[in-house]
């Protein structure tokens, strides 16, 4: 399924938690993504803060209304799919919220069962919250980060997983065929009841119709191509054929090598982290909305003309830009407004020149 972007060159950006607990002192705990009018007045003040400070980039509203939102789309933090698997989550007022290791036996791993994740934290008050908010606004909004495969499977299994690859490779496919049918299953909800994947991902979703849904595969940087191909693509084509249309969120720097095996699921959207070969990657995914991503570690201690040069060199790389957007992800405190404004001038310039 193709998507398209509704603006020309979308330009997005995330700052973590810990620029906004520093910048207009919002405490990520508990409450921030678990209760409702915490989550809904945050969201208000994020975006007027977003308005003052980068409205002229396009993003925030001048006169933010409060909205039923059911998952913050300013942050990311894939936190929910764990905590249905078992994990702990540890909350900071400054800080992504944070799955703890279960350490799980081999043989509770061999017995572990999907779970009744309706009626457990967290999903049991999200969807309570969303059935008040849909009575009281007549409809619900935003989304949840519902993780990825392999990002999941490492809270239960520890570094075992990877070995397990090899030495008990069924025992590795079943866990991870459980937690993709999970993954599935809150996504398929989540959107039926807002219209909306992963704008909780990466922001860039909300500017691409129709929206998509985005896998968290941050870990698959850690594996080979021939251990995702054998491992992982199986499950992942089983869940693009229910999840359209279906994105991947790549932040490795090593996309390329990857990218042939993720073009056997024909991706409508592709996240292509910072270091990667960016035209190898057009090449390999033609047809996907290639998102490309800006280093937050480079844009929080370079120059604002080393910034420029970034995003230059990234948008010379892919080519042709009618399927493609800028964005930088998790930016810390303290990164200087100069250089983000540096990124946008550079987009500015793409843009105008290929209107």
């Amino acid at each position: 399924m193709q998507i398209v972007s509704k603006t020309i060159l979308p330009l997005e950006l995330v700052f973590n938690p810990n620029w906004w607990h520093n910048a207009v002192g919002i405490s990520f705990d508990e409450k921030f993504y678990l209760d409702a009018d915490t989550r809904i007045q945050n969201d208000v003040t994020m975006r007027r803060v977003l308005h003052e400070r980068y409205g002229a980039l396009g993003l925030g509203e001048a006169n933010p209304q409060p909205r039923p939102i059911i998952g913050s789309v300013h942050v990311a933090g894939g936190f929910v799919i764990p905590a249905l698997l078992g994990a702990k989550i540890r909350f900071e007022p400054n800080a992504a919220p944070q799955p703890e290791p279960v350490h799980l036996t081999m043989e509770q791993i061999d017995k572990f069962e999907m779970p009744d994740w309706k009626n457990i934290y967290p999903m049991k008050q999200l969807i309570a919250q969303m059935d008040e908010l849909e009575g009281r606004y007549g409809y619900v909004m935003g989304d949840l980060n519902t993780d990825g495969l392999l990002n999941a499977a490492y809270h239960l299994y520890g570094q075992d997983l990877f070995a397990d690859f090899y030495q008990a490779p069924e025992r590795a496919r079943r866990l991870l065929e459980l937690i993709g049918e999970l993954i599935t299953q809150v996504a398929s909800y989540v959107q039926q009841r807002t219209k909306s994947y992963s704008m909780s991902v990466n922001r860039m979703a909300e500017r691409l119709s129709p929206t998509p849904f985005i896998h968290a595969n941050c870990s698959v940087q850690m594996i080979s191509p021939k251990s995702y191909r054998a491992m992982q693509l199986p499950i992942e084509q089983r869940m693009a054929e229910r999840l359209q249309p279906f994105g991947i969120h790549h932040c490795g720097s090593n996309l390329h090598i990857v990218a042939a095996e993720y073009a056997k699921l024909s991706p409508a959207f592709v996240d292509v982290g910072w270091g990667a070969d960016v035209a190898r990657c057009r090449e390999l995914l033609p047809n996907a909305f290639l998102n490309l991503r800006l280093s937050p570690i480079r844009v929080l201690q370079c120059t604002p003309r080393e910034i420029a040069d970034d995003t230059e060199s990234l948008l010379r790389s892919v080519g042709r830009l009618e399927n493609v957007g800028i964005c930088c992800i998790n930016m810390d405190h303290g990164t200087p407004d100069e250089n983000i404004f540096a990124m946008y001038e550079v987009v500015e310039k793409y843009r105008k020149a290929g209107a």
